[in-house]
């Protein structure tokens, strides 16, 4: 009997990707190349990432501010190295940044300013008159109508100074270390503005 030899003709192209397979391919591709994303936090999304001048920072922990039963606002902090230790994050003269994301219309621009201006009195121990140049030059700033989806950026850059920022658009830039530790010991201080939220912030 004689064997014929297989050839192009009587065998088919062999294609190591399927149509379907390829579709799936391109939507991994696409999935792993989006913008990755921290966390959700009363349905805000966080980044992952926050550039800060030329440098980067990375999400730390956040959590909601509450008065009663009401969600004030979601607060999110990024560091240049991930930290949970209080202290040295508001000393550290490296930078770094806490957003507010506003959640409820309850939380007008006078009771914002209020709570800041309260904040640094605890985060000073009462001794503000160093910085209070640089307090009422941030709260001057805070003049707009708040509403739920404003976004408070306070960042941090090394040699420059505090970065403040609304909804993307920076205000003003306040100097000195001193001020950042005041305005981060808000928050992060023996006396924060909530506990649950403080330790949220530091990721515990």
């Amino acid at each position: 009997m004689r064997v014929s030899s297989p050839t192009s003709q009587n065998i088919p192209a062999m294609n190591p990707y399927s149509r379907a397979t390829l579709k799936w391919l391109l939507l991994l591709f696409t999935l792993v190349h989006l913008p990755a994303q921290a966390a959700k936090v009363a349905g805000v999304a966080l980044d992952d990432t926050l550039a800060i001048g030329e440098q980067s920072t990375s999400y730390n922990g956040a959590g909601v501010r509450k008065k009663l039963f009401i969600k004030l606002y979601v607060g999110s902090l990024y560091l240049a190295s991930p930290g949970a230790d209080a202290a040295s994050i508001i000393d550290a003269d490296e930078a770094m940044a806490i957003r507010l994301d506003v959640l409820s219309d309850l939380l007008s621009r006078k009771k914002l300013v209020k709570a800041l201006d309260e904040g640094f009195e605890k985060s000073t121990g009462g001794n503000t008159q160093a910085i209070q140049p640089q307090i009422d030059k941030m709260l001057s700033f805070m003049q707009d109508m708040i509403s739920p989806g404003s976004r408070y950026t306070l960042a941090y850059e090394p040699g420059v100074g505090t970065h403040i920022s609304r909804n993307g658009e920076e205000l003003t830039v306040i100097e000195g270390l001193a001020f950042k530790r005041a305005l981060f010991g808000i928050w992060l201080s023996g006396q924060p503005a909530q506990e649950s939220l403080k330790s949220a912030m530091l990721g515990r």
